[in-house]
């Protein structure tokens, strides 16, 4: 292996583009342990390939939500479903259930769409995130309707948390209805989250 020694690499008068590696190379290695490669302000980096550990995807992701009414009961913390899945990059969501796999601070969003079955019937709504088995503190969002009851509403939680590999988290819900009957999750009930980029 022989070594060239310069300081400015660039390409004959008359041309611009400069292309390092050909048909005999497979591996390109720029720099070693301990060095800096600068990229100057105003480049751009163009990428037609596959990047890979530059921690740049948002992975392990998920998103489910629920596609069939589901009962709540009255003034009760319940697990909603959201067993649809619409994202699950690392098989790390099932039942309702997000499992990373993967240690990390994650974004957890939701949102329990929640009804009492009945105009002027729903006093409060509310959900939150249960970690391991138990609920979530700083989670618990609600709306409460009461001398003012509604039908339904919409509760939005969100939070950020820290995750080994084992941990997991799901999402409840739970409301208070005029009549004390309890009510239902709809299927706009949606349940998601990433890993943050550290």
């Amino acid at each position: 292996m022989s070594k060239l020694e310069t300081n400015t690499i660039d390409t004959v008068s008359g041309t611009s583009t400069l292309q390092v590696g050909s048909t005999n190379t497979s591996t390109i290695t720029l720099g070693v342990s301990g060095d800096t490669i600068n990229v100057p302000s105003g480049v751009t980096i163009a990428n037609s390939g596959t990047a890979t550990g530059f921690g740049g995807n948002m992975t392990p992701a998920f998103m489910g939500r629920n596609a069939s009414i589901q009962a709540v009961s009255e003034n009760t913390l319940t697990k909603l479903n959201a067993t649809t899945e619409i994202l699950d990059t690392n098989n790390a969501y099932a039942s309702s259930r997000f499992t990373p796999g993967v240690a990390g601070n994650y974004y957890i969003f939701a949102g329990a769409y929640l009804n009492a079955e009945g105009n002027d019937n729903l006093e409060v709504a509310g959900a939150q995130f249960y970690f391991n088995g138990s609920a979530l503190a700083g989670t618990f969002s609600e709306i409460n309707f009461r001398n003012n009851d509604a039908y339904a509403a919409m509760i939005l939680t969100s939070t950020i948390k820290t995750f080994d590999t084992d941990d997991y988290i799901e999402l409840y819900g739970q409301l208070e209805a005029h009549d004390n009957t309890g009510g239902v999750s709809n299927v706009g009930t949606f349940f998601g989250g990433y890993k943050i980029i550290e």
